[in-house]
């Protein structure tokens, strides 16, 4: 049987309804929470994971960009939730999809960006044009401090979409070559499916780590703008 290398990422409906909405909501779902006054060791862990985590990103910032903090931190919650269920058998993983990664990336780099031009304005337009340029660069290094500007947050969604698009795919190239492997060759298959075993500790990690990387940069951009 041929089987799409894609299909895992065509966005799944019900009765012919796009599903990917109940998708996306469904990882919140999967954080503890706890109504004790007295957490347990996973509450605990996950509260010194979020805390840890915020305070890392927010060093660097002033009093508004604090402000950011509780956003941020559900960012990067719900992207690496996301990314972790994709990891699943038979899952669909929100974040392959680009336009859903650009429905993230750009109101957060426009946010960023207006707060920058209504409380310094002064230093948002310096960015445009580096301090002691010649004047005949000038109209060149203005265009493209602007292009920069703009694409940021089609970097920001690319790259997301990229690496875990990869890895699903690398994935799935190994999977189904092990299990064509093992009506022919026992070894080689229990070589192949190591590899696979290694593969997914891999992604696991890459899952959390972009997770971390997308919300970092856009606290760079937020940093760059208050």
């Amino acid at each position: 049987m041929n089987e799409n290398l894609f299909a895992s990422f065509i966005a799944p409906t019900i009765l012919g309804l796009p599903a990917a909405v109940l998708i996306i909501l469904f990882p919140p779902l999967l954080i503890p929470t706890s109504k004790y006054l007295i957490n347990n060791r996973l509450i605990t862990t996950q509260q010194w994971l979020i805390k840890l985590t915020s305070k890392q990103m927010m060093t660097m910032h002033n009093t508004k960009g604090r402000t950011w903090s509780l956003m941020l931190v559900s960012l990067i919650i719900f992207i690496a939730t996301t990314n972790l269920l994709g990891l699943l058998p038979h899952s669909f993983t929100p974040t392959t999809q680009l336009s859903m990664n650009l429905a993230m990336a750009i109101p957060l780099w426009a946010g960023a960006v207006i707060m920058g031009f209504r409380s310094k304005i002064k230093n948002a337009l310096a960015h445009f044009l580096p301090q002691g340029t010649p004047t005949p660069l000038i109209p060149m290094l203005v265009i493209i401090e602007t292009i920069s500007l703009l694409i940021q947050p089609m970097a920001l969604a690319v790259r997301l979409t990229a690496n875990i698009t990869a890895g699903h795919l690398l994935m799935h190239l190994i999977g189904s070559t092990t299990l064509a492997m093992s009506t022919i060759n026992l070894p080689s298959t229990l070589i192949i499916f190591t590899i696979l075993t290694l593969l997914t500790i891999l992604e696991i990690a890459v899952a959390l780590i972009q997770a971390y990387v997308f919300t970092l940069l856009v606290s760079l951009y937020l940093h760059d703008n208050t």
